[in-house]
């Protein structure tokens, strides 16, 4: 739980947010009463048939159970990712409290867009060992448009997700770090908008929107928020940055490792999503996916896969695992794109 100075604590209404996602969301795909049932079956066998291979791959979370998955629609997603937010971020806001109202629907607004784009994840703040996740409509639309077979896509997708909890499973630590660090994202004291302005404008001019600076620190919208909080806020957004550019690219390589022996069309599958991550939106489309981070999500993927491929060619798996001892031992921001510099510091 959050701790009792967060400022996140108690500023959402996230049982407002949930209904007012629900009520803005889009529709899922058209389907038969028989593709619908047929897609949650497939996804819940997808998903415990894609541990052994995951765990044979990464070594990791060898022994311990295998729980079921969620298969959700978009307004089950909804509620389910605002009751995870809002275990993160230190529960919803006190009854009565205004300012959770706007927040709460501003919140709904931008799960009913997330709702449209999440193949899955892995919530490792519900239940007693988190839960896996997995949207059922999106799963069909991505299939449909990529015009790729439904069996292998459906098990490509659980290849991933499923690495995300075997990542979490196997390393319980994760859980309260990424707590710790929204904790100190939300204690900040207040700030003036004119300081903050004022920041944001220097940062405007000094470092421009690129995509990195030297440091490997991130550029554009993420670059120009980091540049607007005081030093423990940065270092912990920083973590948090590393954390999910770590977990993304150990789930793409893992899914790149195993997807050959069991997903038959898994290089179309790859070429086609690929494509798809790089195909351009509307203005209005990359505007919002600026603010929501989904931009620099899609870079996590890129630059996390890069660092994981080279470490793990350069000293294989087993000595890789050691990136999950603790938080000491998790890559630094500039090690991101310097993989020799992490196995240096950590492995000597």
């Amino acid at each position: 739980m959050a701790a009792e100075g967060n400022a996140f604590s108690g500023a959402v209404d996230w049982k407002l947010a949930a209904r007012t996602g629900v009520k803005l969301a889009r529709s899922g795909p058209v389907t038969s009463r028989y593709t619908a049932e047929t897609v949650v079956a497939e996804l819940a066998d997808a998903s415990m048939r894609a541990e052994l291979p995951v765990r044979e791959v990464t070594g990791l979370a060898d022994g311990l159970p295998v729980p079921t998955a969620q298969i959700l629609d978009r307004a089950g997603w909804i509620h389910a990712a605002a009751h995870s937010m809002s275990q993160l971020t230190g529960g919803d806001a006190a009854p009565g409290m205004l300012v959770g109202k706007p927040a709460g629907i501003q919140a709904g607004a931008m799960l009913a867009y997330l709702s449209s784009a999440i193949l899955g994840q892995y919530d490792p703040f519900t239940g007693d060992n988190g839960t896996l996740l997995l949207v059922a409509p999106n799963v069909v639309s991505v299939e449909r448009t990529l015009r790729v077979r439904p069996s292998d896509f459906r098990l490509w997708v659980c290849l991933h997700e499923v690495t995300h909890r075997v990542q979490f499973s196997s390393s319980p630590w994760l859980t309260g770090y990424m707590q710790e660090s929204v904790e100190t994202l939300g204690s900040a004291e207040d700030e003036s908008v004119t300081d903050m302005v004022g920041r944001l404008t220097s940062a405007l001019r000094d470092r421009g929107r690129t995509e990195a600076d030297e440091s490997g620190a991130p550029g554009g919208i993420v670059g120009l928020l980091r540049a607007t909080q005081a030093e423990p806020q940065r270092e912990a957004l920083d973590r948090l940055l590393v954390l999910g550019t770590l977990l993304e690219g150990h789930a793409d390589h893992v899914m790149d490792a195993v997807g050959p022996a069991v997903v038959p069309s898994v290089a179309a599958i790859r070429a086609a999503f690929d494509q798809r991550r790089r195909r351009k939106s509307n203005p209005v489309q990359r505007l919002i996916r600026a603010l929501l981070g989904m931009d620099a999500k899609m870079a996590q993927y890129v630059r996390g896969k890069a660092f994981v491929d080279a470490v793990v060619d350069k000293v294989g798996m087993d000595r890789f695992n050691v990136v999950w001892t603790g938080p000491d031992t998790l890559p630094r921001l500039a090690e991101i794109d310097a993989p020799d510099a992490w196995v240096s510091r950590v492995l000597g």
